[in-house]
């Protein structure tokens, strides 16, 4: 199977080489191509590991055992086709580029025919089209102004006006038809094609944007439209593909342009994860049925209500037709009855912030008006911080300004105590996870009574999904967060974040566009950031891949000699020479050449014949086939003394010579650095790993889910006792050395591991991979607060809990 694999592989270049275009064109369209197969190979092959992966899944929970049958014969054909899936898959896409100028077949073709004709078509034409094309689509609006430059570029081959996205040989819709032409030749089924359609999206078509990025940066290198810009660079939408259209209610309570959260790996730059969705939380937190948390979602959905009810009884605290809101009245009035009445240790747990004598101070109290409170916290915001560090001294400095401007009876309402409370509790949670040494600690400060009067005078802040307020204070979190390093920090980021904060401290009014606006100039620079990141990260990745294209080419020219010695059996040194001398010779070559070229060819009828004639107990020397030897070691950096003695030895029968003894020839094979080595330390790195114990079922179960990770999951590692931690980007990882490349927020580099020492770090806990629904500070902070809530609502009396 492998050397059909390396056929189809072969092929590629050559459909290019017979394609009728000038020779100008041709060459470009070789190094397409080649750039299509650099970047695309790797996950074209963490796809076979995938779709086996999710095939076995799918067995294990088949309807029945005839079914189960069916799926592990399936996975039988996979292994043995599954090498062969890269090669047919650039082969593919190899025939597209050699025949770009034709209009290509629309994907979905067999269906329109079937419209346009009243035939009869199969359903599993229609259903793969169907799935290919949505695909492509979805691709194709993500990274539409590279798109169209390559549009661009592609027609001025051609001569003809500007390519549409479908008609772009390198663009989604030819991925998506290379994928379906590469699927049947596998021969899967109709349900296995699908599933290796979805693994194809999530593995390979990750990466498109890398790959039209990388060819207009070769177009543009080699003279075709330099310096092209098609129009301002687009703001890409924080959330990643697969959102809602902007503008456009999902009907599942989540805002504008924005999509949940959920248990996927977290790849997104510091600033741009998902966010997850508060309603949804609340609605499994107080495990409401599926109607009615739907119906919650839209309201949370809806637009803001200002001036919340000004009565003091439980009703004001939910408006009517939320059984969110009112589920979460309940669950805070079970809490502070769980505080009030419970054992002093669970007294001692609760967040100061919590009133645990409810909204009111007696029978007789009156609750004022929300707008009289809007006022009193707008004096407060205008005034001077001072001793005010927490919500809780601000609710404290409120009431007394309550009572002393509407007299003792006076306190505030149940939804304006619930939105006290609220907010204390989460802001406590945040200040858990941000360096109180930082300057977001000051900030959060300043934010503070804004956010409190955007939460009273909202009363679905905490159940909207994207308020602006709450953005903004996410992105004044995480600027501090415990687990960003001092390599992260950003004076700029600093900047920007103060002109924010004093913008709304000092111009909000009730207007919530004032909050929308600050957090616009914060998103503004981190989206600036992260293309900055992007491409610095994408340098490491360059470097890591050369990296492994050389330990490729290493291992294959060490295959290829130790299948020569085990065959001809030369004289020991012979082998020592071969393996230390000669393999960088073949290194090289496979480096430049590449496998199926005519050189590397004849590089191993060279080794071949190596082996044959030392293997000779006597004869006479090849000195035409010394001087070729001795030409290919100097290549390699061997200087001309060297370079003659060794190919002497390679050329002669026995590997005699008379005139360097075989211990001077070691001495000077020592002294040098092998190809692609520095030295003693790479061996002794390899010497270490060799040496590691067998990895435990826990640390196989990481190491398997690590080899199907997508590139760009974001990790936390554990510095020290006390639990911190520091978040990385795995980057890009290899298959075949086992290296996996770690960069910071700013894409720079910052370690170097191997999956199966990052497997065993995980199964110590000394290692965490960071899901998106805890990507977001404020998220995260959210859910410890519910969590919160409801374990004080349990420690609550039964006789208090049937009367909240």
């Amino acid at each position: 199977m492998s050397g059909t694999a390396s056929s189809s592989s072969s092929q590629a270049p050559a459909r290019i080489a017979d394609a009728p275009v000038p020779t100008r064109v041709r060459q470009l369209l070789e190094a397409v191509w080649q750039a299509a197969d650099d970047v695309l190979r790797t996950p074209l092959q963490l796809c076979m590991v995938e779709l086996e992966r999710a095939l076995f899944q799918h067995a294990e929970k088949a309807r029945n055992s005839q079914i189960q049958s069916d799926i592990y014969a399936q996975m039988r054909t996979l292994r043995e086709q599954a090498p062969q899936f890269p090669g047919l898959f650039l082969d593919a896409l190899a025939g597209q580029l050699a025949s770009f100028r034709d209009t290509p077949q629309p994907i979905g073709n067999t269906q329109a025919t079937a419209f346009k004709t009243m035939t009869l078509v199969e359903d599993t034409d229609i259903d793969r089209d169907i799935v290919l094309h949505e695909m492509a689509r979805r691709e194709g609006t993500r990274g539409i102004t590279a798109l169209q430059l390559l549009g661009q570029r592609f027609a001025v081959l051609a001569a003809q006006p500007a390519f549409d996205i479908e008609r772009l040989p390198t663009g989604p819709y030819a991925l998506c038809r290379a994928l379906r032409e590469a699927g049947e030749r596998l021969q899967l089924n109709l349900e296995s094609q699908l599933a290796l359609y979805q693994v194809f999206e999530r593995q390979v078509m990750d990466r498109h944007t890398e790959l039209a990025d990388r060819l207009n940066i070769l177009f543009a290198r080699e003279g075709v439209l330099p310096g092209l810009v098609y129009r301002p660079y687009l703001v890409r939408p924080s959330a990643p593909r697969g959102n809602a259209p902007a503008g456009r209610d999902t009907g599942n309570g989540l805002g504008p342009g924005s999509r949940s959260a959920g248990q996927g790996p977290l790849t997104s730059w510091q600033g741009q994860a998902p966010a997850a969705s508060w309603a949804s939380s609340l609605s499994q937190e107080l495990q409401l049925p599926g109607g009615l948390a739907g119906a919650a979602a839209g309201a949370a959905s809806a637009p803001a209500v200002s001036g919340a009810g000004t009565g003091g009884g439980s009703d004001a605290a939910a408006p009517a037709g939320n059984p969110v809101l009112s589920g979460l009245h309940n669950l805070l009035d079970a809490a502070r009855h769980g505080v009030a009445g419970g054992a002093a240790g669970s007294a001692s747990a609760a967040p100061s912030t919590l009133t645990t004598g409810g909204s009111t101070e007696g029978s007789h109290a009156v609750a004022v008006p929300s707008s009289a409170v809007m006022d009193l916290l707008g004096k407060l915001q205008s005034a001077a911080a001072g001793n005010r560090r927490s919500i809780g001294d601000i609710h404290g400095a409120l009431l007394s300004q309550i009572k002393a401007e509407h007299g003792p009876t006076a306190a505030l309402s149940s939804q304006d105590t619930d939105t006290l409370d609220l907010l204390g509790m989460l802001f406590t949670q945040i200040q858990r996870e941000v360096r109180s040494d930082g300057p977001a600690t000051g900030l959060l400060t300043q934010l503070q009574v804004p956010l409190l009067r955007a939460a009273i005078s909202d009363a679905s802040f905490f159940q909207r999904d994207q308020h602006p307020a709450r953005e903004l204070l996410n992105a004044v979190a995480e600027s501090g967060a415990v687990w960003l390093s001092d390599d992260d920090s950003d004076p700029v980021l600093l900047q920007k974040l103060n002109e924010s904060v004093a913008t709304v401290v000092n111009d909000y009014q009730g207007d919530e566009t004032v909050f929308t606006e600050a957090n616009e100039r914060i998103q503004t620079h981190l989206r600036a950031a992260a293309r900055r990141a992007e491409v610095t990260e994408r340098r490491q990745v360059e470097a890591a891949r050369g990296k492994e294209r050389l330990e490729a080419a290493k291992q294959l020219a060490s295959r290829t000699i130790e299948d020569v010695c085990a065959n001809s059996n030369p004289p020991k040194f012979v082998q020592t020479l071969l393996r230390k001398a000669w393999s960088d010779v073949l290194t090289l070559t496979l480096l430049r050449q590449g496998e199926q070229s005519e050189e590397w060819k004849q590089r191993e009828q060279s080794t071949r014949r190596i082996s044959e004639i030392t293997a000779l107990k006597s004869g006479t020397p090849d000195i035409t086939f010394g001087d070729e030897i001795e030409q290919s070691l100097q290549q390699v950096g061997y200087h001309r003394d060297e370079a003659g003695a060794i190919a002497r030895r390679l050329s002669s029968p026995g590997g005699e010579d008379d005139i360097t003894s075989k211990t001077e020839l070691t001495a000077k094979l020592k002294a040098r650095s092998r190809l692609g080595e520095a030295g003693d330390r790479d061996e002794d790195e390899e010497r270490r790993r060799k040496e590691q114990p067998e990895r435990n079922p826990a640390e196989e179960t990481h190491y398997r889910q690590l080899r199907t990770l997508p590139f760009g999951t974001w990790f936390e590692f554990v510095v020290n006792q006390q639990g911190d931690s520091r978040r990385q980007r795995l980057s890009w990882y290899s298959l075949i050395t086992d290296n996996a490349l770690f960069v910071n927020q700013r894409g720079q580099k910052i370690a170097e591991l191997s999956l199966d020492a990052m497997a065993r770090l995980m199964a110590k806990g000394q290692l965490r991979m960071v899901t998106e629904d805890r990507g977001r500070l404020i998220d995260r902070a959210w859910q410890a607060t519910l969590r919160t809530l409801r374990s004080l609502a349990g420690k609550a009396p039964a006789a208090a809990e049937e009367n909240a």
